[in-house]
């Protein structure tokens, strides 16, 4: 997810760097919303992983 977020960036800069102000907008409120979405998974995924480490510490004791 994190890749399409990055090529999505790089279109939005290479689009508007040539003019084409609606396509780079567009490319750029798709990363804003990729990105962000990684976040939020990335963030799920650490809580989880940590919580799950706990969770295996109990049941080997």
């Amino acid at each position: 997810m994190l890749k399409y977020a990055i090529i999505f960036a790089v279109i939005s800069l290479i689009a508007g760097a040539l003019g084409f102000g609606g396509v780079a907008a567009g490319a750029a409120g798709i990363a804003k919303i990729l990105f962000g979405l990684f976040l939020v998974l990335a963030i799920v995924f650490v809580v989880l992983a940590v919580l799950g480490v706990g969770a295996v510490k109990k049941t080997l004791r």
